[in-house]
């Protein structure tokens, strides 16, 4: 499975799913249909599924018109989101799979951003091989979605979902937001030596107009202060002593910067 990432409107990502011995794809969270055209049409692929995390127009705007051009394509998305997600014939619930080739992706529900909000986790096809995780807004490198229809505890059930997969794990998320992200992380536990060096090698890349997604997960765990709500150091910092507690100044602090 070859994952193409398509750079869209101001800073969201696209996740093409390629099969090339069969000539299929999958898509991840379509914010435009235009763009999955022409990668399609360049590489001869046909589109088989698309797989939306949650209901939000800069995730599913393409999918209609997908529709229109691959009659055929199965569009997925949370069983919760019922109603919301344009052309929706699969309802997912936590547990559940999905199959694009080879590869079977485990569905997660982690509400927070949303109420219904999924995503899909392609487990490694090999020891050597990463796992792949396409998380929408729940998780971002160096951060977290803001809660819109969630709370905070179901929030960190979420992400403690997504934090429990193994460090090899490449995160997909749907947003370019790890440079600002960082920057508040580093006001929240600036004697991180491993955010430090995250944080430099960020702002490289987008000195240079790189992508910092995918990122790996293990990187995330050492410095994505929302994956480190049960850190002593860091309830301290917030003058908390619970999870709940902690993740919920730390989302406000963020939400003010």
């Amino acid at each position: 499975m070859e994952i193409i990432q398509i750079p869209v409107l101001r800073d969201n990502y696209i996740f093409l799913l390629v099969d090339r011995p069969q000539q299929i794809a999958a898509v991840v969270d379509p914010a435009q249909a235009a763009p999955v055209l022409q990668h399609l049409d360049r590489l001869n692929l046909r589109l088989t599924a698309i797989l939306n995390t949650h209901h939000h127009s800069d995730h599913i705007g393409g999918n209609h018109e997908l529709q229109a051009h691959f009659p055929e394509v199965v569009i997925y998305g949370g069983a919760k989101d019922r109603g919301r997600i344009p052309g929706q014939q699969v309802f997912l619930e936590e547990g559940d799979q999905v199959q694009f080739v080879d590869r079977v992706a485990q569905v997660y529900f982690v509400p927070g951003h949303t109420y219904a909000h999924i995503a899909y986790y392609f487990p490694p096809s090999s020891p050597s091989e990463p796992g792949e995780l396409f998380c929408g807004d729940t998780l971002f490198s160096g951060g977290c979605g803001r809660l819109f229809e969630g709370t905070p505890a179901q929030m960190v059930d979420s992400l403690g979902k997504l934090r429990a997969l193994p460090d090899q794990t490449r995160v997909w998320c749907a947003h370019e937001y790890t440079l600002k992200n960082l920057q508040f992380a580093l006001e929240v536990e600036a004697a991180n030596p491993e955010l430090q060096a995250r944080f430099q090698e960020v702002r490289l890349a987008r000195s240079q107009n790189q992508p910092t997604i995918p990122a790996w997960l293990g990187i995330e765990k050492q410095t994505n202060p929302f994956l480190r709500w049960d850190l002593p150091r860091l309830q301290a910092k917030v003058g908390k002593t619970d999870s709940v507690g902690t993740f919920t100044k730390l989302r406000g602090m963020k939400d003010l910067h």
